[in-house]
């Protein structure tokens, strides 16, 4: 019969008798160690991709596996990398949560696919050589894909034009035409439905006569900010810079700005092409960007558990 009920029926207490059968069993050896067949399978690809990536925790690991082509859960590759000491510590980068907020956009529609929003903002980084640099750049919504970083002293209008110019110029080589090609006219007034939306906060260079004006000048785009005091509708852009600081610029010193541009256009790089998304089903930005995978399905194969009654 089960412990419980032994205890019960014969009026002693359960915590009494596990205390008496631990002490029972102090002379006698542990069983085990028990054979981990699905840790030592994955182990050569899990550590390889641990010790490659030291700062990516245990999903971006377990997806990357997935990648290689190796069934395997992400309880084993977590199991894993504690057992063999890889497992970042718990309070790394406490600006992670466990459950994000739903965050409500400044844009009225939720895009459907990709090149309909782009946030920008800027971010500033302090090299050791005691300059001060700040980084901008446009980030699209839907699929995460990170245009190309506007390096400069300065955080003015003229950066953020010149942030903007750089994503018209992505688009441009990876689809083969400006983006103006995708927008839509009207028959009869031949007006052009802007294609992209530029989503920015109240900052001083956004809020200027120039930057207003190159957006007047470009029909395929269109300007909205956020409200005061509310980065959450900025937050993929947020998100996308904090992950550039703690996953390539907060690892070691960087000296000097030709150095940061190199690192922050590697991170990038790797970032849209190598680098597994949690937000989109742990696809790769470019491949969502690209329209090659669904950012609600993940592009490697699943095995589906059915009922067995």
């Amino acid at each position: 019969m089960p412990t419980s009920r032994w205890c019960e029926r014969f009026g002693v207490p359960e915590r009494t008798w596990r205390r008496w059968q631990a002490k029972a069993r102090q002379d006698r050896p542990p069983k085990g160690p028990w054979p981990q067949p699905a840790r030592d399978a994955a182990r050569p690809l899990v550590t390889k991709h641990a010790l490659a990536k030291p700062e990516w925790g245990h999903r971006k690991i377990w997806a990357m596996t997935r990648h290689d082509g190796h069934r395997v859960s992400q309880a084993t590759v977590l199991r894993l990398l504690r057992d063999d000491g890889l497992i970042l510590p718990s309070e790394y980068q406490k600006q992670r949560r466990d459950l994000a907020r739903a965050r409500k956009d400044a844009f009225a529609r939720t895009p459907t696919g990709p090149n309909q929003v782009w946030q920008l903002d800027f971010s500033e980084f302090e090299t050791t050589s005691g300059g001060t640099w700040r980084l901008a750049g446009c980030r699209d919504w839907y699929s995460k894909y990170e245009h190309r970083f506007h390096t400069s002293p300065t955080a003015n209008q003229y950066d953020a034009i010149a942030a903007v110019e750089l994503a018209l110029e992505d688009y441009e080589a990876m689809f083969g035409h400006p983006l103006i090609d995708a927008c839509e006219v009207d028959p009869d007034t031949g007006e052009v439905t802007p294609a992209v939306t530029i989503v920015t906060d109240n900052g001083g260079p956004f809020r200027s006569l120039n930057f207003e004006l190159f957006i007047t000048r470009h029909p395929e785009l269109t300007h909205v900010r956020t409200r005061v005091k509310s980065p959450g509708q900025n937050g993929s852009r947020e998100r996308g810079f904090g992950t550039l600081k703690y996953e390539r610029l907060f690892l070691d010193e960087i000296p000097d700005a030709l150095t940061l541009v190199e690192r922050a256009e590697d991170y990038r790089i790797e970032y849209n092409t190598i680098r597994p998304h949690e937000a989109i089903a742990w696809n790769r930005p470019a491949e969502v960007h690209l329209g090659h995978a669904d950012p609600t399905i993940p592009n490697f194969e699943r095995e589906e558990t059915l009922p067995t009654t």
